[in-house]
């Protein structure tokens, strides 16, 4: 049975997106695979706001997350962590036999900008990662004061995860400053899983030329000779590149400053219906996604009840929590395709689905 995901990744794709997956196979190699890697760049180029080459990685983003610390890391990465995923990231680059120290922030809390650089400033560090938007409990740290902070510290790469917030907001690289720029198909693009875009600055290709022990797929030297003559290291994935450029045409035609006002829009009428319903945002509101809600349980309803009466009677989900949050909050996404139309028919849903949950024993 079939049921449409507003959980904050995988989201669901379109029949144009799915369309576009179904085209005659091409070669790797071949001249017509340059032409259509050759033909999504300046659309890639200019929603990352970037000069930069962008690499089309097989993998999902935490195939690039690690490679990426992989290929900077030389003395030691500082991870910044305020949930599961920046929490994770610190795991990964332990298990790469990385120098790693664990800037820890609660759950739901945004990166602090003057923790930053008081730890920057004791000189230890050549890499940070920073995750944008923290999925896992909708809390979007400052983008802009966090670079700000960084860029004053010339020896630090700085390696930023915008997996949920890409193409749902302008989030512009070069201006910023990121040096490695990582996101995924399967959130805000509305693309299956399985492809993530990889974006490095000119001092993060010369920091990893320097590097031993980079690997080889997720080599970013393996990208950059790859990619000046319009190709991948391996065999990518190639239907979902023809879904990424069929997605690209999208973006263009709807317009990035329409696109990323739909998704604040969107964002903005689910936020207002749960309020309405007596619950709050786990993060503080100025730090909330906009491509999705974490919302704290505040009312005690049985999650697990309120999903299953969704998807049987309404065909939908939601999330009901992630990590050592699940159950004490829910999420919504509002991010790929979704429309006014689309978001009111969910917000109908709910509020009869809600109707009948029951709420825990307290």
């Amino acid at each position: 049975m079939s049921y449409k995901l507003f959980i904050p990744g995988p989201v669901a794709v379109s029949e144009k997106t799915l369309r576009a997956m179904a085209q005659p196979m091409i070669g790797h190699r071949s001249t017509d695979f340059v032409a259509l890697y050759q033909s999504i760049q300046p659309d890639l180029q200019a929603l990352l706001y970037t000069q930069d080459p962008v690499y089309i990685s097989t993998s999902s983003s935490w195939g690039i997350m690690e490679g990426a610390v992989r290929n900077v890391t030389a003395k030691k990465v500082l991870n910044c962590m305020n949930g599961a995923f920046s929490d994770k990231w610190n795991d990964v680059a332990l298990r790469c036999g990385k120098e790693a120290t664990a800037l820890k922030f609660e759950w739901g809390q945004p990166v602090d900008p003057e923790a930053v650089r008081r730890e920057l400033a004791t000189g230890a560090y050549d890499s940070i990662t920073l995750i944008h938007n923290e999925t896992s409990c909708g809390c979007m740290s400052d983008l802009p004061a966090l670079m700000a902070v960084i860029r004053q510290f010339p020896d630090v790469i700085s390696i930023v995860d915008a997996v949920s917030s890409f193409s749902a907001m302008a989030i512009k690289k070069d201006e910023l400053g990121i040096d490695v720029f990582i996101t995924g198909s399967q959130k805000a693009l509305a693309l299956p899983p399985g492809l993530s875009l990889l974006s490095p600055s000119k001092r993060a290709l010369e920091r990893a030329a320097k590097i031993a022990g980079r690997g080889y797929y997720f080599d970013f030297i393996e990208f950059q000779k790859n990619h000046e003559n319009g190709m991948t290291p391996s065999t990518p994935v190639i239907p979902l590149i023809y879904a990424l450029k069929s997605k690209l045409e999208d973006i263009k035609a709807e317009g990035f400053e329409a696109r990323y006002a739909r998704h604040l829009r969107l964002n903005r009428a689910v936020r207002d219906f749960v309020f309405g319903k007596g619950f709050r945002l786990f993060p503080q509101e100025a730090y909330g996604s906009v491509s999705l809600n974490c919302f704290a349980n505040t009312q005690n309803i049985d999650l697990g009840a309120l999903n299953k009466i969704l998807k049987s009677k309404h065909k939908l989900v939601i999330d009901g929590g992630y990590g050592k949050i699940k159950g004490k909050t829910f999420r919504i996404s509002n991010m790929g395709d979704e429309t006014d139309e689309t978001i009111a028919s969910l917000l109908r849903s709910l509020e009869s689905a809600l109707a009948e949950t029951p709420k825990l024993a307290s």
